[in-house]
């Protein structure tokens, strides 16, 4: 039983990285697709009870809005895996310009400015850096935090 909590940006790679990386083992719970909080919960809630590995392709950029996934998979016996977008603002803003649904600029730097780093100490099992490369390929390295 897993959860994998992205942490980043918008356009930072994250939709990408899921489906390269977990498509095909873990379920994708996004509030881009989901719409509202509640449906959101719902499906978290359903996940954990029935065990379904999945990962939250969310920002989650604070602490607290992080520990709204984190409370409930350790306490439903999940590890918790963290997956840390390391910001690169200019990337982001031109990637931001191709979206289908593209977010405004103040929406993507307000979301930078809100940007806590994870931590192991708020109930990650493991944390890991990822690297969006000019090339479109993704580095990944564990994290410290």
């Amino acid at each position: 039983m897993e959860i994998i909590l992205f942490v980043g940006i918008q356009a930072a790679g994250k939709s990408t990285f899921y489906q390269r990386q977990f498509f095909d083992t873990h379920l994708r719970l996004n509030l881009d697709m989901l719409r509202t909080r509640h449906r959101e919960r719902t499906l978290l809630r359903a996940c954990l009870q029935t065990q379904q590995r999945l990962v939250i392709d969310n920002t989650s950029p604070s602490i607290a809005e992080r520990a709204a996934y984190i409370g409930p998979a350790r306490d439903a016996g999940f590890r918790v895996v963290g997956y840390f977008f390391e910001p690169d603002p200019h990337g982001c803003a031109a990637r931001n310009k191709n979206r289908a649904r593209q977010i405004p600029p103040a929406g993507l730097f307000g979301t930078l400015k809100r940007l806590e780093r994870p931590t192991l100490a708020e109930g990650f099992d493991a944390l890991y850096r990822v690297v969006l490369e000019a090339s479109g390929e993704f580095v990944v390295s564990v994290y410290d935090g």
